[in-house]
Protein backbone atom coordinates (compact mmCIF):
# COMPACT_ATOMS: atom_id res chain seq x y z
CA UNK A 1 0.00 0.00 0.00
CA UNK A 2 1.34 3.59 -0.72
CA UNK A 3 1.09 5.89 1.86
CA UNK A 4 -1.80 7.33 1.23
CA UNK A 5 -3.59 4.32 1.41
CA UNK A 6 -2.19 4.04 4.52
CA UNK A 7 -3.93 6.27 6.46
CA UNK A 8 -6.95 5.37 5.18
CA UNK A 9 -6.74 1.87 5.78
CA UNK A 10 -4.24 0.49 8.72
CA UNK A 11 -5.90 -2.98 9.95
CA UNK A 12 -5.15 -3.62 13.65
CA UNK A 13 -8.06 -6.60 13.27
CA UNK A 14 -8.95 -8.61 11.27
CA UNK A 15 -12.52 -10.47 11.64
CA UNK A 16 -12.60 -13.43 9.75
CA UNK A 17 -15.04 -16.65 9.57
CA UNK A 18 -13.05 -19.86 9.49
CA UNK A 19 -13.80 -20.49 5.78
CA UNK A 20 -12.84 -17.38 4.79
CA UNK A 21 -9.22 -17.78 6.69
CA UNK A 22 -9.43 -21.13 4.65
CA UNK A 23 -9.50 -19.78 1.21
CA UNK A 24 -6.55 -18.39 -0.69
CA UNK A 25 -7.80 -14.95 -1.38
CA UNK A 26 -8.69 -14.87 2.59
CA UNK A 27 -4.49 -16.17 3.15
CA UNK A 28 -3.48 -13.65 0.77
CA UNK A 29 -4.99 -11.00 2.57
CA UNK A 30 -3.78 -12.12 5.46
CA UNK A 31 -0.14 -11.83 4.57
CA UNK A 32 -0.84 -8.51 3.04
CA UNK A 33 -1.45 -7.02 6.88
CA UNK A 34 0.96 -9.48 9.04
CA UNK A 35 0.83 -7.10 11.96
CA UNK A 36 -3.36 -7.19 12.43
CA UNK A 37 -4.95 -9.12 15.19
CA UNK A 38 -6.98 -12.45 13.59
CA UNK A 39 -10.22 -12.78 15.47
CA UNK A 40 -12.11 -15.85 14.26
CA UNK A 41 -16.02 -15.09 13.73
CA UNK A 42 -18.96 -17.14 13.02
CA UNK A 43 -20.49 -14.45 10.64
CA UNK A 44 -19.21 -11.41 8.53
CA UNK A 45 -22.54 -9.78 9.60
CA UNK A 46 -22.87 -11.01 13.08
CA UNK A 47 -20.18 -8.94 14.65
CA UNK A 48 -21.36 -7.60 18.01
CA UNK A 49 -17.99 -4.84 19.01
CA UNK A 50 -18.99 -3.97 15.54
CA UNK A 51 -22.61 -3.80 14.11
CA UNK A 52 -25.28 -2.37 15.89
CA UNK A 53 -22.95 -0.31 18.67
CA UNK A 54 -24.01 2.79 19.31
CA UNK A 55 -20.72 3.05 20.84
CA UNK A 56 -19.02 3.35 17.64
CA UNK A 57 -20.42 6.47 16.71
CA UNK A 58 -17.72 8.01 18.27
CA UNK A 59 -15.44 6.21 17.11
CA UNK A 60 -17.03 6.12 12.84
CA UNK A 61 -13.53 6.64 11.30
CA UNK A 62 -11.29 5.14 13.23
CA UNK A 63 -13.52 1.67 12.74
CA UNK A 64 -13.48 2.41 8.88
CA UNK A 65 -9.72 2.48 9.59
CA UNK A 66 -8.54 -0.01 12.01
CA UNK A 67 -11.08 -2.89 11.49
CA UNK A 68 -11.25 -5.16 8.17
CA UNK A 69 -13.83 -8.00 7.71
CA UNK A 70 -13.33 -11.38 5.40
CA UNK A 71 -16.20 -13.80 5.13
CA UNK A 72 -17.84 -16.07 2.13
CA UNK A 73 -20.81 -14.77 0.17
CA UNK A 74 -23.37 -17.21 0.21
CA UNK A 75 -25.97 -16.32 -2.13
CA UNK A 76 -24.71 -15.74 -5.62
CA UNK A 77 -27.33 -13.65 -7.03
CA UNK A 78 -27.16 -11.20 -10.01
CA UNK A 79 -30.17 -8.68 -9.33
CA UNK A 80 -32.20 -7.02 -12.33
CA UNK A 81 -31.41 -3.26 -11.97
CA UNK A 82 -32.07 -1.38 -15.47
CA UNK A 83 -30.95 1.97 -13.92
CA UNK A 84 -27.49 2.54 -14.19
CA UNK A 85 -26.68 -1.16 -15.04
CA UNK A 86 -28.62 -4.13 -16.20
CA UNK A 87 -27.64 -6.13 -13.30
CA UNK A 88 -26.00 -5.71 -10.16
CA UNK A 89 -23.77 -8.18 -9.38
CA UNK A 90 -22.52 -10.49 -6.41
CA UNK A 91 -21.08 -8.60 -3.99
CA UNK A 92 -16.96 -8.87 -3.85
CA UNK A 93 -16.66 -6.67 -0.31
CA UNK A 94 -19.50 -4.63 1.01
CA UNK A 95 -18.68 -1.49 3.44
CA UNK A 96 -16.15 1.15 3.25
CA UNK A 97 -12.92 2.76 4.33
CA UNK A 98 -14.03 6.29 3.80
CA UNK A 99 -16.86 8.10 5.19
CA UNK A 100 -19.19 10.11 2.64
CA UNK A 101 -21.76 11.53 5.17
CA UNK A 102 -24.65 10.87 2.62
CA UNK A 103 -23.63 6.68 1.95
CA UNK A 104 -26.18 4.72 2.63
CA UNK A 105 -24.40 1.43 3.50
CA UNK A 106 -24.49 1.88 6.97
CA UNK A 107 -28.09 2.15 7.10
CA UNK A 108 -28.00 -1.84 6.87
CA UNK A 109 -24.69 -2.91 8.83
CA UNK A 110 -25.73 -0.53 11.91
CA UNK A 111 -23.20 1.98 13.29
CA UNK A 112 -19.75 0.85 11.40
CA UNK A 113 -19.34 -0.75 8.11
CA UNK A 114 -15.85 -1.16 7.93
CA UNK A 115 -14.66 -3.12 4.89
CA UNK A 116 -15.60 -6.58 3.99
CA UNK A 117 -13.92 -8.91 1.94
CA UNK A 118 -15.35 -11.73 0.18
CA UNK A 119 -12.96 -14.68 -0.59
CA UNK A 120 -14.59 -16.85 -2.56
CA UNK A 121 -13.66 -15.07 -5.71
CA UNK A 122 -13.48 -18.02 -7.98
CA UNK A 123 -17.04 -18.81 -7.00
CA UNK A 124 -18.22 -15.33 -7.97
CA UNK A 125 -16.15 -15.09 -11.05
CA UNK A 126 -17.48 -18.35 -12.45
CA UNK A 127 -21.40 -17.52 -11.37
CA UNK A 128 -21.21 -14.04 -13.19
CA UNK A 129 -19.16 -15.89 -16.28
CA UNK A 130 -21.74 -18.72 -16.51
CA UNK A 131 -24.98 -15.48 -16.31
CA UNK A 132 -23.44 -14.00 -19.03
CA UNK A 133 -23.01 -16.97 -20.92
CA UNK A 134 -26.71 -17.34 -20.14
CA UNK A 135 -27.72 -13.88 -22.03
CA UNK A 136 -25.99 -13.84 -24.88
CA UNK A 137 -26.11 -10.87 -27.17
CA UNK A 138 -27.90 -7.75 -25.93
CA UNK A 139 -31.35 -7.97 -27.97
CA UNK A 140 -31.71 -3.73 -28.49
CA UNK A 141 -30.02 -0.85 -26.55
CA UNK A 142 -30.85 0.41 -23.64
CA UNK A 143 -30.05 3.37 -20.95
CA UNK A 144 -27.29 1.52 -19.40
CA UNK A 145 -25.30 0.51 -23.39
CA UNK A 146 -25.99 0.47 -26.68
CA UNK A 147 -24.01 -3.18 -26.89
CA UNK A 148 -23.31 -4.79 -23.82
CA UNK A 149 -24.72 -6.21 -20.75
CA UNK A 150 -23.92 -4.56 -18.17
CA UNK A 151 -23.05 -5.49 -14.43
CA UNK A 152 -22.56 -3.01 -11.13
CA UNK A 153 -19.78 -4.70 -9.85
CA UNK A 154 -19.29 -2.41 -6.76
CA UNK A 155 -23.42 -1.26 -5.32
CA UNK A 156 -22.40 -1.89 -1.54
CA UNK A 157 -18.53 -0.75 -1.75
CA UNK A 158 -15.94 1.49 -3.37
CA UNK A 159 -14.07 -0.58 -5.81
CA UNK A 160 -11.11 1.46 -6.12
CA UNK A 161 -10.47 0.78 -2.78
CA UNK A 162 -11.46 -2.77 -2.29
CA UNK A 163 -8.59 -3.00 -4.75
CA UNK A 164 -6.05 -1.61 -2.11
CA UNK A 165 -7.13 -4.75 0.19
CA UNK A 166 -7.46 -7.46 -1.98
CA UNK A 167 -6.75 -8.46 -6.20
CA UNK A 168 -10.94 -9.27 -6.41
CA UNK A 169 -11.29 -6.03 -8.62
CA UNK A 170 -8.41 -7.05 -10.61
CA UNK A 171 -10.10 -10.27 -11.19
CA UNK A 172 -12.83 -8.87 -12.19
CA UNK A 173 -11.69 -6.55 -14.59
CA UNK A 174 -9.88 -9.30 -16.43
CA UNK A 175 -12.41 -11.70 -15.98
CA UNK A 176 -15.24 -8.61 -18.45
CA UNK A 177 -11.67 -7.97 -20.36
CA UNK A 178 -12.41 -11.15 -22.43
CA UNK A 179 -16.16 -11.45 -22.04
CA UNK A 180 -17.83 -10.56 -25.11
CA UNK A 181 -21.36 -8.83 -24.88
CA UNK A 182 -20.68 -7.91 -21.01
CA UNK A 183 -18.78 -5.12 -19.32
CA UNK A 184 -18.66 -3.98 -15.04
CA UNK A 185 -18.94 -0.90 -14.01
CA UNK A 186 -18.42 0.51 -10.52
CA UNK A 187 -18.76 3.92 -9.51
CA UNK A 188 -15.97 5.82 -7.36
CA UNK A 189 -14.67 9.03 -5.43
CA UNK A 190 -10.95 6.97 -4.88
CA UNK A 191 -8.38 7.56 -7.44
CA UNK A 192 -6.31 4.22 -7.39
CA UNK A 193 -3.78 4.58 -10.18
CA UNK A 194 -2.61 0.90 -9.48
CA UNK A 195 -5.59 0.10 -11.63
CA UNK A 196 -4.27 1.64 -14.58
CA UNK A 197 -1.97 -1.18 -14.98
CA UNK A 198 -4.71 -3.50 -15.64
CA UNK A 199 -5.79 -4.35 -19.25
CA UNK A 200 -9.46 -3.71 -19.34
CA UNK A 201 -9.94 -3.47 -23.33
CA UNK A 202 -13.28 -2.07 -22.61
CA UNK A 203 -14.80 -4.23 -20.67
CA UNK A 204 -14.96 -1.98 -17.71
CA UNK A 205 -16.65 1.46 -17.00
CA UNK A 206 -15.38 3.34 -14.22
CA UNK A 207 -18.24 6.05 -13.07
CA UNK A 208 -16.03 8.81 -11.17
CA UNK A 209 -18.25 10.28 -8.62
CA UNK A 210 -18.02 14.51 -8.58
CA UNK A 211 -19.78 17.38 -6.69
CA UNK A 212 -18.33 20.93 -6.41
CA UNK A 213 -15.54 21.40 -4.23
CA UNK A 214 -17.39 22.95 -1.25
CA UNK A 215 -20.20 20.14 -0.99
CA UNK A 216 -17.31 17.58 -1.37
CA UNK A 217 -14.91 18.90 1.80
CA UNK A 218 -17.68 18.79 4.13
CA UNK A 219 -19.47 15.70 2.93
CA UNK A 220 -16.95 13.41 1.10
CA UNK A 221 -14.88 12.41 4.34
CA UNK A 222 -11.46 10.82 3.80
CA UNK A 223 -12.14 10.65 -0.74
CA UNK A 224 -9.85 11.63 -3.07
CA UNK A 225 -10.00 15.56 -4.03
CA UNK A 226 -11.78 16.48 -6.61
CA UNK A 227 -9.22 18.19 -8.46
CA UNK A 228 -7.19 14.83 -8.42
CA UNK A 229 -10.39 13.06 -9.65
CA UNK A 230 -10.80 15.45 -12.77
CA UNK A 231 -6.63 14.94 -13.60
CA UNK A 232 -7.74 11.23 -13.52
CA UNK A 233 -10.05 11.51 -16.10
CA UNK A 234 -8.27 10.96 -19.11
CA UNK A 235 -5.93 8.92 -17.79
CA UNK A 236 -8.18 6.25 -17.33
CA UNK A 237 -9.76 6.52 -20.68
CA UNK A 238 -6.29 5.72 -22.18
CA UNK A 239 -5.42 3.11 -20.23
CA UNK A 240 -8.47 1.09 -21.76
CA UNK A 241 -11.47 1.80 -19.33
CA UNK A 242 -14.91 3.33 -20.00
CA UNK A 243 -15.01 6.64 -18.05
CA UNK A 244 -18.77 8.09 -17.57
CA UNK A 245 -19.36 10.85 -14.16
CA UNK A 246 -21.92 10.70 -11.62
CA UNK A 247 -23.50 14.09 -10.26
CA UNK A 248 -23.83 12.33 -6.90
CA UNK A 249 -25.35 13.12 -4.37
CA UNK A 250 -26.71 16.58 -5.54
CA UNK A 251 -27.18 18.55 -2.29
CA UNK A 252 -29.28 21.51 -3.14
CA UNK A 253 -27.31 24.19 -0.56
CA UNK A 254 -27.31 27.96 -1.18
CA UNK A 255 -25.38 28.53 -4.43
CA UNK A 256 -25.15 25.19 -6.03
CA UNK A 257 -26.05 26.35 -9.40
CA UNK A 258 -22.80 28.26 -9.88
CA UNK A 259 -20.67 25.47 -8.07
CA UNK A 260 -21.99 23.12 -10.10
CA UNK A 261 -21.39 25.56 -13.71
CA UNK A 262 -17.98 26.24 -12.33
CA UNK A 263 -17.60 21.91 -11.73
CA UNK A 264 -18.85 21.09 -15.17
CA UNK A 265 -16.58 24.23 -17.21
CA UNK A 266 -13.48 22.51 -14.51
CA UNK A 267 -14.36 18.87 -16.55
CA UNK A 268 -14.48 20.47 -19.70
CA UNK A 269 -11.22 22.14 -19.13
CA UNK A 270 -9.55 19.15 -17.76
CA UNK A 271 -10.09 16.32 -20.24
CA UNK A 272 -9.26 15.89 -23.79
CA UNK A 273 -11.03 14.82 -27.24
CA UNK A 274 -11.28 11.31 -26.09
CA UNK A 275 -12.48 11.62 -23.09
CA UNK A 276 -15.33 13.84 -24.56
CA UNK A 277 -16.34 11.32 -27.12
CA UNK A 278 -17.08 8.48 -24.82
CA UNK A 279 -18.51 11.03 -21.88
CA UNK A 280 -21.78 10.47 -20.42
CA UNK A 281 -22.94 11.42 -16.25
CA UNK A 282 -25.67 10.17 -14.24
CA UNK A 283 -27.43 12.62 -12.12
CA UNK A 284 -28.37 11.72 -8.32
CA UNK A 285 -30.24 14.03 -6.46
CA UNK A 286 -29.88 13.19 -2.68
CA UNK A 287 -31.52 10.89 -0.62
CA UNK A 288 -31.37 10.68 3.37
CA UNK A 289 -32.14 8.72 6.08
CA UNK A 290 -33.53 8.89 9.31
CA UNK A 291 -31.38 6.09 10.88
CA UNK A 292 -28.47 7.94 9.34
CA UNK A 293 -29.31 11.42 10.21
CA UNK A 294 -29.15 10.44 13.74
CA UNK A 295 -26.12 8.46 13.59
CA UNK A 296 -24.18 11.54 11.72
CA UNK A 297 -25.66 14.00 14.68
CA UNK A 298 -22.98 12.01 16.66
CA UNK A 299 -20.24 12.10 14.87
CA UNK A 300 -19.97 15.06 11.73
CA UNK A 301 -23.69 17.49 13.05
CA UNK A 302 -21.95 20.39 10.52
CA UNK A 303 -23.16 17.66 7.50
CA UNK A 304 -26.48 17.29 8.60
CA UNK A 305 -26.84 21.23 8.25
CA UNK A 306 -27.28 20.30 4.80
CA UNK A 307 -28.39 17.05 4.43
CA UNK A 308 -31.25 17.39 6.57
CA UNK A 309 -33.65 19.98 5.54
CA UNK A 310 -37.38 18.87 6.52
CA UNK A 311 -38.53 22.49 4.73
CA UNK A 312 -37.45 21.09 1.55
CA UNK A 313 -37.92 17.17 1.96
CA UNK A 314 -40.36 15.10 2.10
CA UNK A 315 -40.34 11.39 3.35
CA UNK A 316 -40.54 8.04 1.42
CA UNK A 317 -40.92 4.39 2.85
CA UNK A 318 -37.98 2.52 1.25
CA UNK A 319 -38.89 -1.58 0.24
CA UNK A 320 -37.29 -2.70 3.71
CA UNK A 321 -39.37 -0.42 5.62
CA UNK A 322 -37.10 2.42 6.33
CA UNK A 323 -37.50 5.95 6.37
CA UNK A 324 -36.03 8.09 3.81
CA UNK A 325 -35.93 11.00 2.71
CA UNK A 326 -35.94 13.15 -0.53
CA UNK A 327 -36.82 16.71 -1.88
CA UNK A 328 -39.97 17.51 -2.51
CA UNK A 329 -41.15 16.29 -5.90
CA UNK A 330 -41.65 20.08 -7.08
CA UNK A 331 -38.17 21.12 -5.77
CA UNK A 332 -36.57 18.15 -7.29
CA UNK A 333 -38.23 18.66 -10.47
CA UNK A 334 -36.89 22.02 -10.73
CA UNK A 335 -33.54 21.08 -9.80
CA UNK A 336 -32.65 18.61 -12.46
CA UNK A 337 -34.13 20.87 -14.86
CA UNK A 338 -31.54 23.73 -13.87
CA UNK A 339 -28.87 21.33 -13.82
CA UNK A 340 -29.68 19.25 -17.23
CA UNK A 341 -29.70 23.16 -18.86
CA UNK A 342 -26.57 23.87 -17.27
CA UNK A 343 -24.75 20.37 -18.70
CA UNK A 344 -26.52 21.03 -21.89
CA UNK A 345 -24.99 24.50 -22.05
CA UNK A 346 -22.03 24.39 -20.79
CA UNK A 347 -20.98 20.70 -21.77
CA UNK A 348 -23.12 20.00 -24.88
CA UNK A 349 -20.96 16.78 -25.66
CA UNK A 350 -21.88 15.66 -22.30
CA UNK A 351 -24.45 13.37 -22.58
CA UNK A 352 -27.01 12.66 -19.36
CA UNK A 353 -27.77 8.83 -19.38
CA UNK A 354 -30.63 9.67 -16.46
CA UNK A 355 -31.49 12.42 -13.69
CA UNK A 356 -33.44 11.73 -10.96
Amino acid sequence: MNARTHDLLDPRRIWAEPEAIADLRGQEVLARFPSAELIEVDSHWQIPSLHGNEGNIDRWVRVKTEDLVLGVKKSLTARPNGRSADWIAPSTANGCAMACAYCYVPRRKGYANPITVFTNIDKIVGYLGRHVTRQGPKPAPNQCDPTDWVYDIGENSDCSVDATVSDNVADLIRAFAGWDGAKASFATKYVNRDLLSLDPRGGTRIRFSLMPEQESRLLDIRTSPIAERLAALDDFVAAGYEVHLNFSPVVLVEGWEERWTTLVDSIAAATGENFKKQAAVEVIMLTHNRDLHEVNLGWHPKAERVLWTPETQQAKQSQNGALNVRYRNDVKAAAVARLTDIIAERAPWLTVRYAF
